[in-house]
């Protein structure tokens, strides 16, 4: 599976961001797709993860009333919508693939896309 991430911006904090993230190359819908962040010197953190079908979801307590993911498999597209936004919500997103039904590690993944940038100013 490729992956390419979109959307990503400088924002004032509390604003609203939606990041996307394109598939091709296998069947979309055979992969639970996740989001994770990374800020240099620091470890990839796990955000939210949305199951093969979208019936399930779970998001890190960071993110947790404040961003909603989705898929929609006919344009093979996850999209992550991010609100209230906090300066330290900045960070290089990334999206990834997992054949799990729900994964929250970043071991778990298959695929990974080459991350978007966003920006939280204060």
């Amino acid at each position: 599976v490729q992956l390419v991430e979109f959307g990503g911006g400088l924002v004032q904090a509390g604003g609203s961001l939606r990041l996307s993230c394109a598939a091709s190359g296998h069947i979309f819908s055979w992969y639970g797709m996740g989001w994770f962040r990374q800020v240099p010197g620091k470890e990839r953190e796990f955000v939210a993860v949305i199951s093969r079908s979208g019936g399930s979801t779970a998001y890190a307590d960071t993110a947790k009333g404040r961003f909603t993911i989705s898929r929609d498999d006919a344009k093979n597209t996850v999209y992550l919508q991010m609100n209230s936004l906090k300066p330290e919500d900045t960070a290089i997103y990334y999206c990834g693939a997992c054949r799990l039904l729900i994964g929250t590690r970043e071991n778990e993944y298959d695929f990974w896309g080459q991350g978007t940038e966003l920006t939280v100013s204060s």
